[in-house]
């Protein structure tokens, strides 16, 4: 029997995105063989090779320096993700960066220019596009199911961080120099991505409010991150939109999408019942039952492993590409200006 072709990867950084996602949907795809895991913290790593096997690096350039390994996933803190991907692309590794892409747009620019000039894969990971609830809505939007769109509202609200992060109250999350932005670059990349994801579109222009009103660090301040942000935004087409994100929702997590059409409403994750509701104005509806939505506390499989060991193994286009996290970093930085400013951004496209 023929053995099945493997692509050899490492994980850099090992918090709870890597234990949670990347650790074991690797060791769940047969195309794939985990080598090793590398962490500042080197227990960490320690823990992962010991669930999942492979090896500790002792640091990042000797992850890099291994012929095993073929692919990189770069897990470690936001303000870590460029340096870490130009490294591993220009050691001649595919990368599966996480989001958000980089601590600026000028450095997701160099990021892109090292991966064009090495020719190797650089990926990003905004999983939302790959929750199959998602696909279906871009399916029935752009086979006409609400007519034209007319505006998009966007939610994802849940307690924070603090409590799922490795690090618990004390996490990097809360930490400026290391994660750059707050809950905007937390969960406003998902949310800001998947609108230009299922629109097909881009975020030209955007207005934002930045707060912080609950988070505190260990000393009791608030946090110099916002923990709430309040974004309206218009599409290059003209469509125009809102997005609300939050860590302050002690309640039940909000990760819900509405989109308006000339014909009638779609509702995703909007219910408690139904992945999609189409409402329309004759009066009918349509339920779409498809998949959950992943949680904080109810973690499924992302999808978005397989996407990049498929891109490996055939050497195809990503089907989330540097451009792609480039184009929706821009937004999160529009929308940090427009805070500042207290004033309409245009937002720096690719």
């Amino acid at each position: 029997m023929k053995a099945e072709k493997k692509i050899g990867v490492a994980i850099a950084g090992c918090g709870k995105i890597a234990c949670t996602r990347h650790a074991p949907e690797y060791a769940a795809n047969p195309h794939a063989e985990i080598i090793g895991f590398y962490d500042k913290n080197k227990e960490r790593a320690e823990v992962l090779a010991q669930q999942y096997g492979g090896d500790v690096f002792e640091t990042f350039e000797d992850l890099l320096k291994d012929e095993r390994v073929q692919a990189v996933s770069i897990c470690t803190p936001n303000v870590l993700h460029g340096t870490h991907t130009m490294q591993a692309l220009r050691a001649g590794k595919e990368v599966l960066c996480e989001k958000p892409m980089a601590a600026s747009v000028n450095e997701a620019d160099e990021m892109i220019r090292v991966q064009k000039e090495t020719g190797h894969i650089l990926m990003l990971g905004h999983n939302q596009r790959f929750v199959r609830t998602h696909i279906r809505a871009k399916e029935l939007l752009e086979a006409g199911a609400i007519g034209k769109i007319l505006s998009v509202q966007t939610n994802f609200k849940h307690a924070g961080p603090e409590a799922w992060s490795v690090e618990r109250g004390n996490t990097w999350f809360f930490s400026k120099s290391q994660a750059g932005f707050g809950v905007l670059g937390d969960l406003g990349s998902h949310k800001l991505d998947l609108v230009r994801y299922l629109l097909g579109d881009e975020i030209e222009d955007i207005f934002a409010t930045l707060q912080t009103l609950d988070k505190r660090d260990p000393q009791g301040n608030l946090i110099d991150l916002e923990d709430n942000a309040i974004c309206v935004f218009k599409m290059r087409s003209g469509i125009p939109g809102t997005m609300i994100v939050s860590w302050t929702n002690y309640g039940v997590e909000d990760n819900s999408t509405v989109i308006y059409g000339t014909e009638g409403t779609m509702k995703i994750f909007a219910s408690e019942l139904d992945d999609i509701v189409v409402d329309l104005r004759d009066g009918t509806s349509a339920r779409h039952h498809v998949s959950p939505m992943s949680t904080n506390t109810n973690q499924l499989s992302s999808g978005i492993i397989d996407a990049f060991v498929d891109t490996v193994l055939n050497g195809t286009v990503p089907p989330v590409t540097g451009l792609d996290g480039r184009n929706t970093l821009a937004a999160l930085e529009a929308a940090r200006k427009s805070s500042a400013k207290k004033s309409w951004v245009k937002v720096d496209l690719g």
